[in-house]
């Protein structure tokens, strides 16, 4: 992003930092002791700052899990829209009993103070690569809501700076610090089910529909800014905030997002590949189809089925659940996986060996045989890391410079499992993907769809 992309110039940018400054030390406030570290609490020169970019409803449930934190504290914010802001910071004020923290409509005043040393990044999905980059360059480690980018390069590009910047790096898949979910993929890793055959995946699909009229943005919203580097559109009931007469859109329109097939099926696919992460080695073949509306603000698959075939042969099958898009059809039709599984909720990940079979979801572990689950692992078999807390795991990891439980590397691959499916739809043909070029072999158009979106020319950020 230019340095002038929201119309803040480097002389403005100086002048608000040193304002806020002498306001600071011209208003006097109370602090608490537990600020300077007693009763227990960590003092300042341990204690891990924090700010928080995008504090929607997502941003401040995940934001509530670093308040819980008694080495870290949140002290800054930083949203487009003033009532995500408000709510942000009565919940700090009210959890610390102090009036400190800070807020900010713009991410790169957050991020040129010295003082913060992690941020948290819950903005609407185009905005994760653009704002998680600058993290990066800024020197800041970072725990970024899922999922990652609305392209490959664009993932890439994070990966490489993330690396290239020795950040810790935290992506909000928070499944991996649930006891149920390394169970499952402890199983698999350990042929507790025999040899692995196949895995089967599935999530909730975007929903169809959305006011398309355009309107005036709400009020507190910056409008301009929301958008940053997608195409200018014009403001639609429901596109950036739920509301009254109308649900959030954005999340399903592919401006923003690639809609619940990334949005959700994250989740599902990383534990797929966590469990088995030989699975992006070598040439794989994808193929798909899904339907795509052709009215409404939402315009992302709202049922799919996409098979992957590995490299070692495993294969996988994706599917999207109903969300709103009520027509029974093949893609969506979940009949023949409860023969075999039993009661499908909306999203899990089950995988089939030779011996038998595990399915995992955020209600349950099921496993055939049952007595699987009651697996206890020694000192030679594999064991994943161990974590029952996402934001503690990352906050250790800043400690100990050690990798968090999904860092980038992972991370990356799991949102590429995302973005060949959503291709593989819109193509409707077998594609062959190299996992270790990270390109489609032998297919132009399927690798244009590779490439970064073009950003308006005013927000552009590489």
């Amino acid at each position: 992003m230019n340095a002038n992309s929201s119309g803040i110039s480097r002389r403005r940018f100086i002048s608000t930092n040193i304002g806020a400054a002498v306001a600071a030390c011209a208003v006097p406030s109370f602090v608490p002791s537990t600020v300077l570290g007693a009763q227990g609490s960590v003092a300042p020169s341990n204690r891990i700052n924090v700010g928080c970019i995008g504090v929607g409803p997502q941003g401040r449930g995940v934001m509530s899990n670093f308040l819980g934190q008694s080495d870290c504290r949140v002290v800054a914010l930083c949203d487009v829209l003033k009532r995500n802001l408000n709510a942000a910071l009565e919940m700090v004020n009210k959890h610390y009993q102090d009036k400190s923290c800070v807020t900010y409509s713009d991410y790169r005043e957050l991020l040129g103070r010295s003082d913060i040393d992690a941020v948290l990044i819950a903005t609407p999905d185009h905005w994760h690569v653009p704002v998680a980059v600058a993290a990066a360059r800024a020197n800041k480690d970072m725990y970024v809501e899922k999922p990652m980018g609305v392209s490959v390069e664009e993932d890439q590009i994070l990966r490489q700076v993330c690396q290239q910047q020795k950040r810790i790096f935290q992506f909000g898949t928070q499944q991996r610090s649930s006891g149920q979910f390394r169970l499952a993929c402890e199983l698999v890793r350990n042929g507790r089910i025999g040899k692995l055959r196949q895995i089967t995946v599935w999530c909730s699909a975007s929903r169809p529909g959305g006011p398309t009229k355009p309107i005036l943005p709400p009020s507190d919203l910056d409008y301009e800014t929301w958008l940053g580097p997608a195409r200018e559109t014009p403001y639609t009931q429901g596109k950036a905030i739920d509301e009254q007469d109308a649900w959030k859109t954005w999340w399903y329109n592919y401006d923003y997002a690639l809609g619940f097939v990334a949005g959700w099926g994250i989740h599902p696919l990383d534990i797929a590949y966590w469990g088995h992460p030989d699975m992006m080695k070598g040439v794989l073949e994808v193929e798909g189809r899904g339907v795509f509306p052709t009215e409404g603000a939402c315009n992302t698959a709202v049922a799919w089925e996409v098979s992957y075939v590995f490299a070692d042969g495993i294969r996988m099958v994706y599917r999207g659940t109903r969300n709103g898009y009520d027509k029974v059809i093949p893609m969506n039709d979940f009949t023949d996986w409860e023969r075999k599984y039993g009661k499908i909720v909306d999203h899990g990940t089950a995988f089939e060996g030779t011996d038998g079979w595990v399915l995992v979801d955020r209600t349950q572990i099921r496993t055939s045989p049952e007595s699987l689950v009651e697996t206890k692992f020694g000192s030679g078999d594999v064991q994943l890391t161990r974590s029952s807390n996402h934001v503690r795991n990352f906050l250790d990891s800043i400690r100990s410079r050690q990798p968090a439980i999904c860092p980038i590397e992972d991370s990356v691959q799991g949102d590429i499992l995302c973005h060949l499916a959503d291709i593989a739809m819109r193509l409707e043909r077998k594609l062959k993907w190299d996992g270790q070029k990270e390109k489609f072999v032998g297919d132009s158009e399927a690798n244009r769809r590779l490439r970064m979106r073009a950003p308006r020319p005013a927000w552009r950020w590489v």
